[in-house]
């Protein structure tokens, strides 16, 4: 029998197998079952998973994943047209909102990061951009010491995206991003999520 604990897999009351990450918090437990590694598409969709990634960047997911309601209402619900036209006045409202990570850099990051969407528009759009850096192979954790927080293609999204007037988006944003939004696989072996190897 495997050793759950050494394989990263947490057996709940339900029977199911699961990363052990998602037993910590019943936010943890439905963002594991229903989103994280499902394939994101969508301009909106996509700029609001990399936008809370950044705002994530030197916290737990738990605070970011417990805020969200909050951050889709203070930014227009990640629409990017209404992002970029954000001014000093959206700005002050943001850093005066306690319901969301109020961090100058991580706003300003946002607005910018909106206005880069719309140019990308012009070349295929945001949705055609970062799914070309999807892994044409990718293994899957056999269990936690497999965790990685980079990728040759984390990497290179990161420098295209910086690129193309990104801002806060590193290679370990660019990585949690591909996780969440399905360009990679990472749920461990044995988790019900995980896809067949």
């Amino acid at each position: 029998m495997t050793d759950v604990t050494t394989a990263g897999l947490l057996v709940g009351p339900d029977g199911v197998p699961r990363c052990s990450w998602a037993g910590s918090a019943p936010e943890y437990l439905a963002y594991h079952d229903d989103e994280w590694g499902v394939p994101v598409h969508g301009e909106t969709a996509l700029f609001e998973r990399f936008t809370l990634e950044a705002f994530q960047s030197g916290l737990s997911w738990i605070t970011i994943l417990r805020k969200r309601p909050a951050f889709r209402a203070a930014f227009a619900g990640f629409d990017a047209e209404q992002v970029a036209s954000f001014d000093d006045t959206d700005r002050a409202r943001l850093m005066a909102d306690a319901g969301i990570v109020r961090n100058v850099r991580k706003v300003d990051a946002a607005i910018a990061n909106a206005r880069a969407v719309l140019d990308l528009r012009d070349d295929g759009g945001l949705d055609e951009y970062v799914w070309s850096f999807a892994p044409e192979h990718h293994q899957p954790p056999r269990s936690t010491a497999d965790f990685r927080a980079t990728s040759p293609e984390s990497v290179a999204l990161a420098k295209g995206l910086k690129q193309r007037g990104f801002v806060f988006v590193g290679p370990t944003t660019a990585y949690a991003a591909m996780q969440a939004c399905g360009l990679v696989d990472d749920h461990v072996a044995g988790c019900f999520r995980a896809a067949a190897t």
